[in-house]
């Protein structure tokens, strides 16, 4: 049997939302800035590799260690 490693769900989990609304509060910005395509194309890089990493550690705990 496999113990779930609920400290890496419940921090995927947040990393996930984290990423969510930097992306969704950096649109807000998007009209103040001299070029807005460039800056969201960033900004999604880094809230896609964010909610990558989350995804990750929310699989790998629910996987768990052997007990």
């Amino acid at each position: 049997m496999r113990q779930k490693n609920m400290r890496f769900v419940w921090t995927g989990l947040g990393l996930a939302v984290l990423g969510v609304l930097f992306f969704l509060g950096m649109m807000g910005m998007m009209p103040k800035s001299n070029d807005p395509a460039a800056m969201m194309r960033t900004v999604g890089q880094v809230s896609g590799v964010g909610i990558g990493i989350g995804l990750a550690l929310v699989v790998f705990g629910l996987i768990g260690k052997k007990v």
